[in-house]
Parts: structure tokens; C-alpha cells; sequence
């Protein structure tokens, strides 16, 4: 499991640890870790030239520390000084005394000097803003990384890129696009969540020793995490004992949506489908295993959780029928508008919802935009609203709790999984896990996870169908449990 904390609990866990450290000694450690994480991207370090971008706080320090550790080794190191009365006093001599060059970014002279030196540079350590940064850069660093950006070198953020908002992931304004961040002692949310993730390109995290609460602010399930979830048939399993899930979907108009969540739905681990709906003829040449019935999912039969709107149109009953059951309930695409919020609020049994930003931004009333800027906040604004766990689908799949607690963070995936169809494949799988028994919460994390990586192994870099990820479920499965 990755674990994320927000800016508050790194700062006071540091607080904690440095009262039992030397002096400088946790800042020590942190150059280190980014020295040694420069010194391995670039291969080589004697004759390589590095420009430190450095601000006022501890993050322009222990750029600095690191620069003169490269410096040692042989590299031209440059520092360029954003508030040069400012800049971390050890840091600054440390790296004088190793032999590197400083530049005031305040200095007509130095203009020229700054940008011939950020262009001709194999690495540029971005230190300009540490975790506590808002609302973007400000107006004399925002050039400095679009020097960076544009230049040849790579791009190395200290603990977050400068620019981003470290608890939530949003970017309100220019920002450091790096492509790699070092950051130190726990992930920030903001490394894992959209819009800020894409801007910290891969991320390298430094143990420097933080004691840090067992509950994280956000969390992302890794293969070990979710071969533990995922339910497995013992000896005495029949199809009934390992769950039977219910799948209220299509409609005339869109048949297909029923066929591909019901697709998930068999790759899900439960041990039967049953479909109610009028694509029941589509379903059953495609999938011929499957439950059918015509009678309307108060008749349908014992379920032990349901999957209602995938392509269901204007089906208000289905929708309010499904709602009135007492089992795990997943609520998708048509059914999420249709539901009644008071009827999902009311109920007992745990619910899913599973919208994308479109969706996400009608039921809270705001635009797709703001969905999209603010994940992390909609996210749990939403399962507040309704009582419900949600599954913001998109670039990073949030999935949030009613009533708090972390926030777990889908890490795979493909853009190639933005195809017609694919959420109806996610909402059947889902929906399988909660028939097998797993939590609203675990059912949404490991059905996100496995979504994503049976879309990467079924694109390969190349155009993919809902139903060539469906049918790379089961890989992704095996895969996990290898």
C-alpha cells in the first residue's frame, strides 16, 4: 500500500523527529536521498551541468545540499537565487565551498546568464516552492519553469513540484513539470492524484525516517493489496456461496451496455449472473451462462448485490426497485441520475456510485471543470451528499467513504480506457466483487485496479474495445496473484 499524508501531519511527524536529530541532520538525509536520485538519472555526474532553481524555504536548502554533493563529484552545479536575502544560508556556503556558481533571478545581468544556463543544462533541480505552496507560481518563477520545460534537460522536483498543491492535487495556476520527484518520508496526495500527478512525472520516494499515524489522508492498493481482496472458491463453494449479482442494465436503445456489464460481471469472481432487462435475447447469445429474467428486479431472484443503469435509459422503476433492496447496491451512468438521493441516503445496505466528471459535476451542480481541478474534493463531497461510497472515474480513479477516512487512489490504467463501454465492463466487475462480499470501498479499489491493468494488457499501446478489456480481466487477475 502507498501511502499519502497531507502537509500538516509531514510537517509535525518532521517537528517530532528533528527535536531527537543534530541540528541539520533531517535536511542531511533528504539531500542525500536527492543527490543520489540525481546522480542515477543523469549515468553520469563528472561534466554534467545541473542548475539548482532555489527559493526561500527548506526545499531551495536541500536543493542546494545536493548540488554541492554533485559538485564534489565533478559536475557544474549553478544555483539561481529567487529571494537571494532568503536562500537557506548552510545550503548556499555548502555549495559555494564545493566549487558552484549562484545567479540572482532578481538581476537584470543575470537574466541572460540564468536562461543560457537552464538551456544548456542536462538536469535542473526544481527547489523553488516547498509542500506548502498555493494557487500556483508566483510571477518571477513562473518563467524560470518554462525555461525548464522547454530546455533539453530533465527535471528533477524536490519533495513536490513546485507550483502544485500538495494536499489536494490541484494546480491553480504555472507550475514545475518534472520528470522525476524525489519527494521525502511519505507520498502527498497531490503525487498521486490528477491534475498534480501529471505534473511530477515519476515519483521516488527517500525514507528519512518519519514516524508517521497508522490512517493516511489517501492511499493506493498495489498488487500485494489486492491479491489479499480478491475472493477465491474454496471446497465447498457452490455458485450460490460465492454470490450471485444482479444486473438491471441496457434498454433498446443500448443493448450493448447490458452485454459488456455483464461481461465484467463473469470475470468478477462471483458465482452467477442474473440479468433483468430488455437486452436479455443480446445477453444470452453473447453469454449464454447467465441468469435471464423479464419480471423486474423485485422478481428477479436472490441476489446478494445488484448493478442498476448501465444504458438503462428513463428506467425509473428498475432503478427505485433496486434501491429498495436490502443487499449492496452499484449505481452507474442513466441510474445514477435517476436515483432518488433521499432513497439512497435512507438506505441501510452499502451503495456505490460509480460517476465519471460529467456525472460527477450534475449531481453536485457544478461544471465538469470543476470536478476535474478539484478531484479529491468532489470525490468526498459527493459521498457525503449521498451516504454512499464513491468511485470518481477518470485519469485517477478516487473511490471515498461516507464519513471519512482515506481516500483510496486507483495507480493503473491507459488513456485507451476513454472507449465507449468501458464503464459498464468496470460497474459489472465491481458489482461481482460485492456479490463475493467485499466492501463497498475494497469493491471499487480492486475493481479499479484490476479495470486498469486488463485495459493497459489489452491496448498495448494501441486502440482498445470495451470488450477486449473485458476480456483481459481474467489476465489482469493472474497477474496479480503471480
Amino acid at each position: 500500500m502507498r501511502s499519502a499524508f497531507g502537509v500538516e501531519t509531514v510537517r509535525a511527524a518532521e517537528r517530532e523527529l528533528m527535536a531527537r536529530l543534530p541540528e541539520g541532520a533531517l535536511m542531511q538525509r533528504a539531500a542525500a536521498g536527492l543527490a543520489a536520485a540525481c546522480a542515477e538519472l543523469m549515468g553520469r555526474v563528472y561534466g554534467r551541468r545541473v542548475v539548482l532553481l532555489v527559493g526561500s524555504g527548506d526545499n531551495g536548502g536541500d536543493a542546494l545540499y545536493a548540488g554541492a554533493r554533485l559538485a564534489r563529484r565533478g559536475a557544474g552545479v549553478t544555483a539561481v537565487l529567487l529571494s537571494p536575502e532568503r536562500t537557506h544560508p548552510g545550503g548556499l556556503a555548502a555549495l559555494r565551498r564545493a566549487g558552484g556558481s549562484v545567479h540572482s533571478a532578481q538581476d537584470d545581468e543575470g537574466d541572460t546568464a540564468v536562461e543560457r544556463a537552464i538551456r544548456s543544462a542536462d538536469l535542473v533541480v526544481d527547489g523553488i516552492v516547498g509542500i506548502g505552496g498555493k494557487g500556483g507560481l508566483r510571477p518571477d518563477a513562473a518563467p524560470l519553469a518554462e525555461l525548464a520545460e522547454s530546455s533539453c534537460a530533465a527535471v528533477v522536483a524536490v519533495d513536490l513540484p513546485s507550483g502544485v498543491e500538495a494536499d489536494t492535487g490541484e494546480v491553480r495556476g504555472a507550475a514545475v513539470r518534472a520528470d522525476l520527484t524525489v519527494t521525502f518520508g511519505t507520498h502527498k496526495p497531490g503525487l498521486l492524484i490528477d491534475p498534480a500527478r501529471e505534473y511530477a512525472g515519476s515519483v521516488r520516494l527517500v525514507d528519512i525516517g518519519l514516524s508517521l499515524p497508522d490512517e493516511a489522508e489517501a492511499e493506493a492498493l498495489q498488487h500485494a493489496d489486492v491479491a489479499a481482496l480478491l475472493p477465491a472458491p474454496g471446497a465447498e463453494s457452490d455458485k450460490y456461496r460465492r454470490g450471485v449479482v444482479g444486473i438491471a442494465a441496457g434498454s433498446s436503445r443500448y443493448p450493448g451496455a447490458a452485454v459488456l456489464a455483464v461481461a465484467g460481471a463473469l470475470r468478477g469472481g462471483a458465482g452467477a449472473v442474473r440479468y433483468v432487462g430488455p437486452a436479455g435475447d443480446a445477453v444470452i447469445a453473447r453469454f449464454p451462462e447467465t441468469l435471464v429474467s423479464d419480471q423486474g428486479p423485485k422478481r428477479a431472484g436472490r441476489v446478494q448485490a445488484w448493478v442498476v443503469g448501465p444504458g438503462a435509459g428513463d428506467d425509473v422503476q428498475s432503478v427505485a426497485e433496486v434501491l429498495a433492496q436490502d443487499v449492496p447496491v452499484l449505481v452507474d451512468a442513466d441510474g445514477l441520475r435517476l436515483a432518488d438521493r433521499d432513497l439512497v441516503r435512507a438506505r441501510k445496505a452499502p451503495t456505490l456510485m460509480t460517476p465519471h466528471a460529467g456525472e460527477a459535476a450534475a449531481l453536485l451542480g457544478v461544471s465538469r471543470e470543476s470536478v476535474e481541478a478539484a478531484r479529491l474534493q468532489s470525490v468526498r463531497e459527493l459521498s457525503e451528499r449521498y451516504g454512499a461510497t464513491v468511485l470518481l472515474k477518470g485519469s485517477t480513479t478516487l473511490v471515498a467513504s461516507p464519513g471519512g477516512g482515506p481516500v483510496r487512489v486507483n495507480a493503473t490504467g491507459t488513456s485507451w480506457l476513454a472507449t465507449a463501454g468501458s464503464g459498464d465492463v468496470l460497474s459489472g466487475l465491481a458489482g461481482s466483487l460485492l456479490a463475493s462480499g467485499l466492501s463497498a470501498l475494497d469493491a471499487g479499489s480492486v475493481a479499479a485496479y484490476l479495470h486498469g491493468l486488463a485495459g493497459r494488457f489489452a491496448a498495448d499501446g494501441a486502440p482498445v474495445g470495451a470488450h477486449d478489456v473485458s476480456e483481459s480481466i481474467r489476465r489482469a487477475w493472474r497477474d496479480v496473484m503471480s
